[in-house]
């Protein structure tokens, strides 16, 4: 389906691509070198290739979470009136249901 798509915007529409494969590793995608051969040379023909190297954004977010989270202290008998229930009425408080 991506061959197609590519084949039919070829030298008439502008495509972007984003992949964390290098165009050597584009067999896992089609299965077959000479669909993957047609594929990119119609992709990198009249084409910018930019690559980018270093770190992930959204690894290091995720990482910075995990620390953040890790750092956080836990609460493992919490107070039912901490996680927001009313707070439990004696008798003869105002607004009770014993007639008080």
């Amino acid at each position: 389906m991506l061959f197609t798509f590519l084949a039919e915007r070829y030298e008439r529409r502008t495509v972007i691509i984003t992949s964390n494969l290098l165009f050597s590793e584009w067999d896992r995608i089609f299965k077959d070198p000479m669909t993957t051969a047609a594929a990119i040379d119609r992709l990198i023909h009249h084409a910018i290739v930019l690559e980018l190297t270093g770190k992930s954004i959204r690894v290091e977010q995720a990482q910075a979470e995990l620390t953040a989270e890790a750092a956080r202290p836990s609460t493992p008998n919490a107070n039912p009136t901490e996680l927001g229930s009313a707070p439990a009425r004696t008798p003869n408080e105002p607004g009770s249901d014993d007639g008080g």
